[in-house]
């Protein structure tokens, strides 16, 4: 039987010493769509710790959403269901343009 290491074991479960950010910051990463997972990730580096409970409901939340979904919603190619129509997603949105143009900035792109 394979073992996890043991933070990689940790952030996968409701362990009580993992926090609710762990464990979202853990889905930002790992959504399985790249362009997801290069927004979402370092929204939740960068910004999550600033977000308050509410906030977090909502961004795990829009993590049960599909990925290319929720892809089309931040970059406003698909319109944004009431549901996800918060001020997460306009924190996450002015996050990407934020975060694309300091990627192209250095030359990424």
């Amino acid at each position: 039987m394979r073992r996890w290491p043991r933070y990689t074991a940790r952030l996968m479960t409701d362990h009580p010493d993992t926090s609710k950010l762990d464990r979202l910051r853990f889905r930002a990463w790992r959504r399985g769509f790249r362009e997801a997972d290069l927004v979402l990730g370092p929204f939740v580096d960068s910004v999550g710790p600033t977000l308050d409970d509410a906030e977090l409901d909502a961004f795990q939340a829009l993590l049960e959403a599909e990925d290319h979904q929720i892809y089309a919603w931040i970059i406003g190619e698909a319109p944004l269901p009431a549901e996800y129509d918060v001020a997460l997603m306009a924190k996450i949105q002015a996050f990407m343009r934020a975060h694309v143009a300091a990627a192209v900035a250095e030359g990424a792109g």
